[in-house]
């Protein structure tokens, strides 16, 4: 009598990544059912190419399904991702922040959806194409960097608790982008020469605030843009098209290096100032997530973007959430962005950018109290 083999479900995007973890699933014996999650529309006219979360997609997905020989299911989820993504990512630029919206998509769509789909599908497990590493350690479930540097997405799945983690697997962990891909070339699978997805899914051309714009006309407003001192050097349609950091497309010239350093959206006006500006000693946050074992305060390595380098700093309780110190100032912490805490290779935790202090500002207190 043969074993039962233990089921995992796939998430399935329709490109090479998650093929390549369902095919190296399927060869290591599990039962695997392919799952896509259907949370986005595009133009039908052909515009619109490589696109994750599209119908596109899940008709590629099901191909590799096919070719694979194992079932596959398509289950519409757009009004959730409507809901957790989109719309936060509106009023995240409405209110002058610059938002992580795959943060907020793997927490609030895809991972949930995913586990309740598991249960109902009697999957034991889910996994994904992602490049991070479950490793089990001293009785603990630790999420950890992928080996490929350059594809490493532990930034965004950094609020998973260890009761999800335990359920999670990541076949491309230990892999290079490289080996992945001449695998599915080696496999024949379909869509093994598709392209890299550069912007977000729901925003291909990578133009933001035209996407915010056609979303909330009615609540945009013109605005002032000055500089260091206060004087107004220019006009803005609106702040939604504006991030702390950004040097290009400012609408004026000042004849000098010039970068936005803060947003008031209540008075929606741009302040422009040099780099200097941009230096951060302090960030506060919310949405704090810990793994189970680490305890505040901590000193340890937090990266403020996600493709940002990490830096060492303090984290201590502040209210309900943290703040971070760092050892030395960083340049353009951004509120709506993430920082995320790291060991090493390990992420600890993280929380969401609320406001940043900035480091002339720390100084000045520091001279006044001398």
């Amino acid at each position: 009598m043969t074993a039962q083999r233990e089921r995992i479900l796939v998430a399935m995007s329709g490109g090479v990544d998650s093929s390549v973890a369902a095919a190296r699933l399927l060869a290591q014996g599990f039962d695997v059912v392919g799952v896509t999650l259907h949370l986005w529309d595009y133009p039908d006219d052909g515009s619109v190419k490589g696109r994750c979360c599209a119908p596109e997609d899940i008709h590629d997905a099901r191909r590799v399904a096919d070719a694979l020989g194992f079932p596959h299911y398509a289950f519409d989820r757009r009004e959730l991702f409507q809901s957790e993504v989109i719309e936060p990512f509106v009023e995240g630029y409405l209110s002058g922040e610059t938002p992580s919206p795959c943060v907020r998509c793997n927490r609030g769509v895809k991972m949930r959806e995913l586990m309740q789909l598991a249960s109902r599908l009697d999957a034991t497990r889910v996994a994904t194409g992602h490049y991070a590493r479950v490793v089990q350690r001293e009785g603990r479930t630790e999420l950890y960097r992928g080996r490929d540097a350059s594809k490493d997405q532990s930034y965004f799945l950094h609020m998973l608790d260890e009761k999800t983690l335990s359920r999670l697997c990541f076949p491309l962990g230990d892999s290079l982008k490289g080996e992945v891909r001449a695998e599915a070339l080696e496999l024949g699978l379909p869509g093994a020469q598709k392209g890299e997805s550069q912007e977000l899914c729901f925003v291909p051309t990578g133009r933001y605030d035209a996407f915010v714009a056609e979303r909330a006309s009615e609540r945009l407003r013109p605005g002032a843009i000055v500089d260091e001192t206060g004087r107004q050097v220019g006009e803005h349609a609106g702040v939604h098209r504006f991030t702390v950091g950004q040097r290009r497309n400012l609408g004026v010239a000042l004849g000098k290096p010039s970068y936005v350093t803060s947003i008031d959206a209540e008075l929606g006006r741009i302040k422009l100032g040099p780099v200097e500006q941009l230096m951060v000693a302090a960030a506060q946050l919310s949405e704090l997530t810990l793994a189970a074992d680490v305890q505040l305060p901590a000193h340890m390595q937090v990266q403020v973007r996600y493709r940002g380098t990490p830096r060492p700093a303090r984290v201590v309780h502040s209210g309900s959430g943290a703040k971070v110190l760092f050892d030395k100032p960083v340049q353009a912490v951004v509120p709506g962005q993430f920082a995320v805490f790291y060991s090493e290779d390990r992420v600890l935790g993280g929380g969401l950018i609320r406001q940043a202090e900035p480091a002339a500002l720390r100084m000045a207190e520091a001279e006044v109290t001398q």
